[in-house]
């Protein structure tokens, strides 16, 4: 799963769990071959505006079509979250339709203005994590040298975070 590229999903606005589920369906389209899948979690708003409600997150893995950039698909998914009726940002981190944050794409790294890969905090977030180790647990994110599963194992807890 190396050559894959990792999508983070995430939703908090409308019916989240429909939305991340269609979502997944538009990925497949993006993919060569078929669409890694997460289970959907239920998740704590992290760093967003008091009384945000919980969010649905999940991780998806695609195999990128032949020609694809980090460039071209992180373009794709900000044309996808429009589609989902994702506004431009008036707060930061404010409740959202749809989120996709591309978290890894092979080996590559990108330190540009409009594209930061691999993300820069997906290491330190569960809500990444979680979704991302049902998928690629042994996945060694560009920068790190611990895995996707050792990661997450040396985070606190979340009692709040479920599976749905």
């Amino acid at each position: 799963m190396r050559d894959f590229a990792f999508i983070a999903l995430g939703s908090n606005l409308g019916k989240s769990r429909e939305v991340i589920r269609r979502a997944m369906e538009r990925l497949q389209g993006l993919s060569d071959e078929p669409l890694v899948r997460s289970s959907l979690w239920e998740t704590t708003p992290v760093d967003c505006p008091a009384g945000s409600p919980m969010f649905v997150n999940a991780a998806a893995g695609l195999r990128p079509r032949p020609g694809e950039t980090p460039e071209s698909l992180i373009s794709k998914l900000q044309s996808l979250e429009k589609e989902f009726g994702r506004q431009p940002k008036k707060v930061l981190n404010e409740a959202r339709a749809l989120d996709l944050d591309l978290i890894a794409f092979g080996k590559e790294i990108r330190r540009t203005e409009t594209l930061v890969i691999p993300h820069p905090r997906a290491h330190e977030r569960r809500f990444v994590l979680q979704p991302l180790s049902e998928i690629a647990a042994d996945l060694i994110l560009p920068g790190q040298t611990k895995t996707v599963a050792q990661l997450l194992a040396e985070m606190q807890p979340d009692a709040a975070m479920r599976k749905i």
